[in-house]
């Protein structure tokens, strides 16, 4: 008895341990079997509480009357599946009659209270079927993401969900993307990953990086354009506008428009072309927009208006020949002159990280998820990397990106420099930088080699 008492006591204060110092250990080999334990006692009571029972139906009572049984209690949603993760767990739903998955997605904070987990949310999968994914630990806290990823073409892993799962950044889905944040919030990071994850596909990458190319110029080895100053950046955007229209006079001539061709075949972009004939796809990052907004003279002004034109034909018109935006900034806002509002209105895919004001949040979710910008100024200055991302279905989420460094960001683009495509349109643009050194290899163990 003795034994078993000091194993016991050794147990619980090792799950204490890795529950304070390793969540993620505490939960895979402690917490997920609690937690299951907690929702298979608890579920039909929790049920009742949060109100999501509905009252039996009429031929049940007048089954109970017939049979002179006591009256059926009211019936929770069926569970399809109880599936543990590596952070949570995924309970999927069947509603009964009656029921809506907005009554659901209503009570999730107090479904977490009840099940004792940290986070609850849900979304409906098919008509009358909801799925909870529900987090046992804070999993933005120290961000670890998945060995393995759905990875695919111009889609990249760049962050993870508060519910655990994976945030892509994909393009075919979502061209054009706006990143807004304070200083120290977080967008370099952001910016650092999305560049890592796109330096190991067929991609060029063309940088607008007004704050003299501290951000993005240590990354030059496999960008195909880089711009340091607004002067540049309306000639670099000028070559990308006509680069755009050549690339639509080759689908024209691609489109194989005849009688015998059936419709599925016909070409409208880039990505109904040939593989032999593509074009590569070009993202266009641009680090501070407000640095190519603003203007002090006359002739300033006259710049910044054709800079703003082009990205707003770029956003338009770019899509089906494979240019996409993604635009950073602390701010947003119609402040920054005519043109901005249409530019955003193009800008589908929206991320806000820790931002100074309601007004900047407003920027990015006042038009597609008023319920994000709440959120998006609620995040505390001591938890850099954190945002909010929504796109214009009005669904948002809480996500963090790793954390990279500006080294480890270098290191993966001079990897894939081998990558980098020569683009003739951007040719003039193309960064200047010294070839990698080449490792020496000693001639024996005893003589190595010398200069």
């Amino acid at each position: 008895m003795t034994a078993f008492t000091v194993a016991l006591v050794l147990v619980v204060a090792a799950a204490g341990l890795l529950r304070w110092r390793r969540p993620a250990w505490y939960w895979l080999t402690f917490g997920v079997v609690l937690a299951a334990l907690r929702v298979a006692f608890r579920y039909a009571s929790v049920m009742d509480a949060c109100g999501l029972t509905v009252p039996p139906s009429r031929w049940r009572l007048a089954l109970a009357r017939v049979a002179n049984r006591p009256v059926p209690e009211s019936r929770a949603p069926r569970i399809l599946r109880l599936r543990p993760t590596r952070t949570g767990l995924v309970l999927r739903l069947k509603l009964r009659p009656g029921q809506d998955a907005f009554d659901v997605s209503a009570a999730t904070d107090r479904l977490r209270h009840s099940f004792g987990m940290y986070g609850v949310t849900s979304r409906e999968l098919r008509s009358g079927v909801v799925e909870l994914r529900m987090t046992g630990y804070d999993v933005l806290q120290r961000v670890q993401m998945p060995a393995k990823v759905d990875r695919a073409p111009m889609r990249v892993p760049v962050a993870l969900r508060e519910d655990g799962a994976i945030h892509y950044r994909d393009y075919r889905t979502v061209p054009h993307g706006l990143t807004l944040g304070a200083t120290e919030s977080g967008k370099s990071v952001y910016q650092r990953n999305l560049v890592s994850g796109l330096a190991a596909q067929d991609v060029a990458l063309v940088g607008i990086d007004c704050k003299q190319g501290v951000e993005l110029f240590p990354l030059a080895r496999r960008f195909s354009a880089l711009a340091d100053n607004p002067d540049t950046a309306l000639e670099l955007l000028d070559a990308l506008v006509s680069h755009m229209q050549d690339v639509y006079q080759l689908i024209r001539a691609q489109q194989r428009i005849s009688v015998n061709v059936p419709d599925a075949e016909i070409a409208a972009d880039i990505w109904d072309l040939p593989a032999d004939m593509r074009p590569v796809p070009v993202v266009v990052l641009v680090d501070e927009v407000a640095e190519l907004a603003l203007f002090a003279t006359k002739d300033e002004e006259k710049r910044r208006d054709r800079i703003i034109t082009a990205l707003v034909r770029l956003a338009q018109l770019g899509r089906a020949s494979g240019i996409y935006l993604e635009i950073c900034g602390q701010r947003f806002g119609s402040e920054l002159g005519k043109g901005i509002t249409m530019l955003r209105a193009q800008l589908t895919g929206r991320t806000a990280h820790r931002v100074n004001d309601e007004a900047s949040a407003n920027m990015a979710f006042g038009d597609i998820a008023p319920d994000a910008v709440l959120a998006a100024i609620q995040i505390p200055t001591d938890t850099p990397g954190i945002a909010v991302t929504g796109d214009s279905s009005g669904g948002w989420a809480r996500i963090r990106a790793p954390h990279t460094s500006l080294r480890q960001a270098v290191n993966i683009c001079n990897r894939h420099a081998d990558r980098t495509p020569d683009l003739p349109a951007l040719a003039a643009f193309r960064p200047a930088v010294a070839p990698l050194p080449s490792a020496r290899v000693p001639l024996s163990k005893t003589a190595p080699a010398t200069a």
